[in-house]
């Protein structure tokens, strides 16, 4: 009894090799699944960066067009800036940390986030808030 395998089955197998655990430089098994995801939370901060920075654009732009709004348009896209630096930067030391076979450290870049975030949401009410008075 001969067994027949179609070039489909040896493709497929040839694709799903790409994504075997592979040697890195110092010998450590990298499963390349660990460094897509990587690139996946490297775009995650770009999306987030480009939403402030278009969020600024935004309010700088509006009808009635105030120095306030100027200002926290000009903060929303300095922030959305930082955060696209802060996630090149991140990615770079998960990549270094995961080819070394080491966990990645947390780092202050979640923090800057939220913080940035909630100080856009605030400066956004008090200029509200100073245009009515």
């Amino acid at each position: 009894m001969r067994l027949h395998i179609s070039s489909k089955f040896l493709y497929t197998n040839n694709v799903f090799s790409l994504f075997k655990n592979q040697k890195s430089h110092n010998g450590v098994d990298i499963d390349a699944r660990f460094l897509l995801a990587n690139e996946r939370t490297l775009l995650a901060w770009i999306r987030t960066a480009l939403t402030l920075i278009a969020g600024g654009v935004a309010v700088t732009f509006l009808p009635g067009h105030t120095n306030y709004s100027a200002a926290v348009g000009l903060a929303a896209v300095a922030l959305g800036g930082v955060l696209a630096a802060v996630g090149y930067i991140r990615y770079r030391l998960a990549d270094k940390a995961i080819r070394a076979g080491e966990l990645p450290a947390t780092g202050v870049g979640g923090m800057i986030v939220v913080a940035g975030v909630i100080c856009f949401a605030v400066t956004l009410l008090a200029a509200h808030y100073l245009n009515r008075i």
